[in-house]
């Protein structure tokens, strides 16, 4: 592997991270980093005097421009979108587990979804990836004045929009052990007594599989969708604890196939939303993580 090769390497999970953050898929970020590799390989070096800024505007500037042109397909998504669910490494520590949640969880990523493309990149490449304003104006071509407003306007954007709750790691997980336990021996009060009054439920099936065109709004509502696929497949149905985006989250599994990932948001005693990713598309890379499940 020559130079050129292993500088681009060691960059390369910078270069993902950021691009699954703006875009929101494993794949469209996995396609900006092959377009960066290309460009790279392409570029005079003699033109290039910081390698990983270089590296970092040409990923920013591309995700910018496929986030124009997304924004613009998720009018006509059929029903609504969710960011696609990435598995955490369970090997990481729980210190890295915690800085990464706060920054990837799937929650943020819907609130980023507010963001102008522009506003977006700006306030991830200064809040999440530290980079000064200088950096950042180079990344997305404006002034460092006109990047301070953007990160600025973003942070006041989704101030009140973050979640409610700040929950230990180990209490979200205890509870959902037990919501899954319920859910395994189909007792629908157990289910029900472990949703808020009103808890919501929001589903992705990309006009695929079928899911809900608007969020479901009350927890005994969501207890009896959970109940009727428990006496629906019986014991086809099975849930497995995994982590999602740096937090404990539940895929389910009917007949042996992944049927959705589903994340939870939870006050530390009930679940007060639920993401369920059910679209085949965004639930590949998970599908293939858990073959053998």
């Amino acid at each position: 592997m020559n130079n050129d090769a292993r500088a681009f390497d060691a960059l390369r999970p910078r270069l993902h991270k950021i691009a699954y953050r703006m875009l929101g898929t494993i794949a469209e970020a996995e396609d900006v980093v092959q377009d960066v590799w290309l460009r790279w390989h392409a570029a005079p070096r003699e033109l290039i005097e910081n390698v990983e800024a270089w590296l970092v505007a040409v990923a920013t500037r591309l995700c910018i421009d496929r986030l124009r042109a997304a924004k613009i397909q998720r009018e006509h998504y059929s029903g609504i979108w969710l960011p696609e669910p990435e598995m955490t490494d369970p090997s990481a520590t729980p210190e890295g587990i915690r800085e990464r949640a706060d920054e990837v969880s799937l929650a943020f990523l819907m609130l980023l979804e507010r963001l102008s493309p522009e506003a977006r990149a700006a306030f991830l490449l200064r809040e999440v990836f530290d980079a000064d304003y200088a950096e950042v104006a180079g990344a997305i071509g404006k002034t460092e004045a006109a990047c301070r407003q953007l990160v600025s306007r973003a942070k006041a954007q989704l101030r009140d929009e973050r979640p409610r709750y700040a929950v230990p790691r180990e209490t979200h997980l205890r509870l959902l052990q037990t919501f899954a336990q319920a859910l395994e021996q189909g007792d629908f009060a157990a289910i029900n007594a472990l949703l808020a009054e009103d808890a919501m439920l929001i589903g992705d099936g990309g006009g695929k599989v079928p899911s809900f065109p608007k969020p479901m709004v009350g927890g005994r509502r969501i207890a009896q969708l959970f109940y009727a696929a428990c006496r629906r497949y019986g014991s086809e149905v099975s849930v497995k604890l995994v982590m999602l985006n740096g937090q404990w989250a539940l895929i389910r599994f009917v007949e042996g196939k992944l049927e959705s990932a589903q994340s939870f948001e939870t006050d530390g005693v009930r679940i007060v939303r639920i993401l369920v990713q059910r679209n085949p598309d965004k639930l590949a890379c998970i599908a293939a993580s858990n073959s053998d499940a």
